[in-house]
């Protein structure tokens, strides 16, 4: 260990911060996406070039309940990081 340098602190701080700010917007997105699942491939997208679109489109897969209870558990994990975080700093010191 060097004694300007503390690595034990310095290794914590890395691996915290790189859960927090990668880790979290990553769960969020993969929430996004859980509740909006892409199209299957081969199905058209829009209407023709020159027809007006009269109604959107209802065909569009939903995320049934498996992917709305994990989208849901991925932002509580979410909310609750940032209400640790919040309460860490307001509770400091």
């Amino acid at each position: 260990m060097n004694s300007w340098i503390d690595l034990d602190a310095l290794w914590k701080i890395l691996v915290v911060g790189l859960l927090t700010g990668a880790g979290l917007p990553a769960l969020f997105a993969l929430a996004l996406r859980l509740l909006n699942p892409p199209l299957p491939t081969g199905v058209p997208t829009g209407v023709p070039t020159g027809e007006p679109a009269t109604e959107p489109a209802t065909d569009r897969p939903t995320a049934g309940p498996a992917g709305y209870a994990l989208a849901g558990l991925l932002l509580a994990v979410v909310l609750a990081s940032i209400g640790w975080g919040i309460s860490v700093i307001v509770n400091h010191r």
